[in-house]
C-alpha cells in the first residue's frame, strides 16, 4: 500500500513539471491591442488592384477602408466629430448626437456612440438603400428619413438636424459638412497612413467627396509630406458641381444629369473642400462605375460599393495621364452589402439604364431580378 501510495505521489510530481507537449502562452503585445472599437478605427491595408495595374503599368492601390469596424471610410470622421464635441465641453455624459447624413457617416456616429455612452439621431434623404436605414436601426439609432431637397430648402436634411440639436438640451449636430474636424480626422491619419504604407513614393491620389473631409484632409498630408509634389484630383459624378469647380478654376459651378452614387457629389463648396489643393478633376459616368462594380469583383473579388468603385475608374484613368512606372492610390470607401439590392439586381440596373454597362462575361454576378 505504502508503495501503491509512493508511486502516485511520484506521478502527480512528475506530471507537475513535465512540459512535453505544453505551448507557453505569449506575452500581450500591446501594440497589437486596440482599445475598444475607436481604438481599432484606421490603419487600414493598401491593396494592390492587379488587373488595372498591369494594364496601366503602373502601381494601383486602394486603401481598404471597408475593414475599418464601422464597415467605412467615414467610422475616421465620426470618431473625430464626436471627440471634438467632447473636448470643446459641448457634448456631455448621456448625451445626444444629431447628424444629417447619406448614411455612412450616421452608421459610423452610431458605433462610435454605443461605443461611448450617447444616444444618436440621424436624420437623411429618403432616397437612400433600404440596408443602410436598416443597419442604422438596428445599431439603436433614431432614423429620420426625410425627402431629399436641395440645401438651399429649409427642409433640407442637413437643416432639420441642426434644428433638432438645437431644440434639445445636451444634443450635439456634428455638422460633418462645415465641421473641419472631419477634413483633420483624414489630415491626421489616412493621409500619413498612405505616405508611410507606400515609403513616401505616392506619384498620385484621387477620389471622390461629399462632404470634402476625405479629399481635404488627404490633399492637405500628401502636400506638406511630399513637398507639393504628389498630384491630388478630385473624381465627381453627374449631377455634380465639383469637376465643373476645379477644372475651371473656380469660376464656374455648373452640372448636368444626376446618378446612382450615394453620399458623394455636391452643389456647393464645403468648409472642409474650400481652400484646399487640387491639381485636376475627373469626371466618371456611372456605366463605367457599374461597370467597375462587377469587373473588381469578377476579377479581383473585391465586393465593393459604387463610390468606391467610381475611385477605381478615377485611379485607372489618373494612372493613364501621369504614364507607366507610377504610383496612384485611392480609397475603397466602403462594400457592397449596404446596396447589393439594387446594384446586383437585373430590374433596377435595367430601370436606371445600366444594365448594358455590365460587361457580358461579368453578368452572372446580377443575382436578382
Amino acid at each position: 500500500m505504502r508503495a501503491a501510495r509512493a508511486a502516485s505521489a511520484a506521478l502527480r510530481g512528475a506530471r507537475s513539471v513535465s512540459t512535453v507537449g505544453v505551448v507557453p502562452t505569449p506575452p500581450i503585445d500591446a501594440g497589437a491591442v486596440r482599445l475598444g472599437l475607436p481604438g481599432a478605427v484606421g490603419n487600414t491595408p493598401l491593396i494592390r488592384l492587379n488587373s488595372l495595374s498591369e494594364e496601366t503599368g503602373c502601381e494601383i492601390l486602394g486603401k481598404a477602408e471597408f475593414l475599418n469596424p464601422g464597415g467605412s471610410i467615414k467610422d475616421r470622421a465620426a470618431l473625430f466629430l464626436v471627440k471634438a464635441a467632447e473636448e470643446s465641453g459641448k457634448l456631455k455624459p448621456g448625451g445626444t448626437v444629431v447628424e444629417g447624413t447619406a448614411g455612412n457617416t450616421g452608421i459610423g456616429l452610431a458605433h462610435v456612440c454605443n461605443a461611448r455612452g450617447y444616444k444618436c439621431v440621424i436624420y437623411m434623404p429618403d432616397t437612400q438603400s433600404q440596408e443602410k436605414i436598416s443597419l442604422l436601426r438596428v445599431l439603436g439609432a433614431d432614423v429620420r428619413p426625410v425627402p431629399a431637397v436641395p440645401f438651399t430648402d429649409p427642409m433640407n436634411y442637413n437643416h432639420l438636424a441642426m434644428e433638432y440639436a438645437e431644440s434639445h438640451e445636451n444634443a450635439v449636430w456634428t455638422n460633418q459638412f462645415d465641421n473641419v474636424n472631419n477634413r483633420r480626422a483624414h489630415e491626421e491619419t489616412t493621409g500619413p497612413e498612405l505616405w508611410a504604407q507606400t515609403g513616401g513614393k505616392l506619384d498620385g491620389f484621387v477620389c471622390a467627396t461629399g462632404t470634402g473631409g476625405t479629399l481635404a484632409g488627404i490633399s492637405r498630408a500628401l502636400k506638406a509630406a511630399s513637398g507639393g509634389s504628389t498630384k491630388v484630383f478630385l473624381a465627381d459624378p453627374p449631377g455634380s458641381v465639383l469637376y465643373s469647380w476645379v477644372t475651371s478654376g473656380g469660376a464656374k459651378m455648373e452640372r448636368s444629369g444626376s446618378s446612382i452614387t450615394e453620399g458623394i457629389g455636391q452643389g456647393r463648396i464645403t468648409d472642409n473642400l474650400a481652400d484646399t489643393e487640387l491639381d485636376g478633376a475627373i469626371h466618371v459616368p456611372d456605366e463605367r462605375t457599374v461597370a467597375m462594380v462587377f469587373r473588381l469583383l469578377a476579377e479581383e473579388g473585391l465586393f465593393l460599393g459604387a463610390s468606391s468603385c467610381l475611385n477605381v475608374v478615377a485611379a485607372y484613368d489618373m494612372a493613364q495621364r501621369l504614364g507607366p512606372g507610377k504610383v496612384v492610390s485611392t480609397v475603397l470607401c466602403d462594400g457592397a452589402a449596404r446596396y447589393q439590392s439594387r446594384l446586383f439586381s437585373r430590374s433596377w440596373l435595367e430601370d436606371k439604364g445600366l444594365f448594358e454597362a455590365v460587361a457580358p462575361e461579368h453578368r452572372h454576378l446580377v443575382a436578382f431580378d
